[in-house]
């Protein structure tokens, strides 16, 4: 038996619950994983539809989504990220069993101008060990900082007709980068190739391993390499490419990356969460990754739900890098001069939850404080003002290479000036390097600080990540190997 509870987030709900008290209470340990689960994952598929007052899930079905690759202990998630979180609770006696923390599309696209004005729907998953007894899952979105409340609840018993335990046929093979252990103690990562031909099999190979070595150069990924497996799943498609409305070229691929979400040109993901599962569920995994067969600059990455990326643009290495930051850690965009296809919110600020932009509500309270070493001011300063006339000029010139349908090589080429002048902009500064709180992240000019002058989530320079986002992702990684 499936029963679904659903309940709009407007208004004050009975489940509210402050997630500092939480954490707290369930960090201490968790269940023992074979008394409560077998080896295998549940999938949770749902629909999330609403506009940006309003919003309710309605349950479309639970699914097996192959063999369990997360952990055997840390089924309790301490990390405070995401703006939604979903928990697993035994039915009978209410002992909670799992919980994690995410992101969705319909969370980036309640905060756009259409959300005002129009109600849409979107598919969306959370996945478990498959528990042995009924369950009650629970999905919360944040309030604030600290606070989550239920947005909807599904009871699901594992024994129930309408549950399938059956495995997909894998659509396509399934190869090894590198492993390095068994998937309970490793981080999972697949690659799905999205736009290559049966004849590009070989380039999407050399592109998964050209863009696999490329994240692990960078730290903390190059020194915590042996804790990840990497893994790829070939799709070949008749035709090249992927859907590009905005240049009136479409495309039927099997998982649906395309550009243009959200009518932002270069933001590419997939709408079509169900087909991207069933995909995945190939091959065991905690993230994953969509290598796009194009040359165009863009890509995209929401944290814990999905992130692509196109291969052959100048800076694909620099893009997969970024977007895998924001898929991996739930890392926040740290620029604030590029247009955005997000309403934001003004100099007056609520503290964000991502772990690399603050409000700096109280100075004396910054969250990254421990990395601040002394002496360093707090806000910091930096030359603002010239950066941001510089990037006044750049974008008038990327706007006329736009209105001129300019190949893409020019934009590349501007890209790479662009990169060079902030190279030597930011690197030069009194305080470059250090970690303090830089005023200007997260699209907004004022009101928000990033921890560093320059970062990989602020520019495309080849610098990394700062020590702030190096935290956070090892966070990550510590949560999903058991440590």
């Amino acid at each position: 038996m499936m029963k679904k509870h659903v309940q709009a987030s407007t208004g004050p709900l009975a489940l509210v619950v402050a997630a500092l008290v939480g954490f707290a209470a369930l960090s201490g340990g968790g269940p023992e994983f074979d008394e409560h689960f077998k080896d295998k994952t549940m999938r949770v598929d749902y629909f999330h539809t609403g506009d940006a007052t309003e919003e309710v899930l309605s349950l479309e079905r639970v699914v097996s989504d192959g063999g369990w690759a997360g952990p055997r202990t840390n089924l309790i998630d301490d990390t405070n990220f995401g703006k939604y979180f979903y928990e697993v609770y035994d039915l009978e006696g209410g002992d909670l069993l799992f919980s994690r923390g995410f992101a969705t599309i319909y969370g980036e696209w309640e905060t756009t101008g259409e959300a005002r004005t129009t109600h849409r729907t979107f598919h969306e998953s959370v996945r478990f060990p498959w528990p042995k007894r009924p369950v009650r899952v629970v999905i919360k979105k944040r309030d604030d900082l600290t606070t989550f409340h239920s947005i909807g609840e599904f009871e699901i018993d594992p024994a129930s007709r309408a549950v399938n335990p059956a495995d997909l046929p894998a659509p396509g093979e399934v190869w090894t980068l590198f492993e390095h252990g068994p998937p309970s103690a490793k981080v999972d990562i697949v690659l799905l190739g999205e736009g290559y031909t049966e004849e590009e099999m070989d380039k999407f190979h050399a592109d998964a391993r050209r863009l696999a070595e490329e994240l692990f150069s960078w730290e903390p990924f190059r020194s915590r390499k042996s804790d990840f497996n990497v893994r790829a799943i070939d799709m070949p498609v008749a035709e090249s490419g992927v859907t590009r409305a905005h240049s009136g070229r479409y495309r039927r691929n099997l998982v649906g990356t395309q550009y243009g979400i959200f009518d932002s040109e270069r933001y590419m993901l997939t709408y079509d969460n169900r087909t991207l599962r069933d995909v995945l569920s190939a091959a065991p995994y905690d993230f994953m990754a969509i290598l796009v067969n194009e040359k165009q600059y863009g890509g995209g990455g929401i944290y814990r739900t999905q992130m692509a990326a196109a291969v052959d643009s100048d800076f694909s290495d620099y893009i997969f890098v970024h977007e895998f930051g924001h898929h991996f850690a739930g890392l926040a965009d740290e620029y604030y001069t590029s247009d955005v296809a997000y309403e934001t919110g003004g100099a007056e600020q609520s503290e964000p939850w991502e772990a690399n932009v603050t409000a700096l509500h109280d100075p004396a309270a910054l969250k990254w404080a421990d990395l601040v070493e002394p002496g360093t001011p707090i806000p910091t300063p930096w030359a603002k003002r010239a950066y941001e006339e510089h990037s006044r000029e750049f974008r008038a010139r990327r706007a006329q290479l736009i209105e001129r349908g300019a190949p893409e090589t020019e934009f590349d080429a501007l890209f790479r000036e662009q990169r060079e002048v902030e190279s030597r902009m930011l690197s030069s500064q009194e305080y470059s390097g250090a970690v303090g709180a830089f005023e200007g992240a997260m699209y907004e000019p004022t009101g928000l600080y990033r921890p560093s002058i320059d970062c990989i989530m602020f520019t495309r320079n080849e610098v990394g990540f700062c020590r702030v986002c190096q935290r956070a992702i090892e966070r990550i990684i510590d949560l999903y190997t058991g440590r």
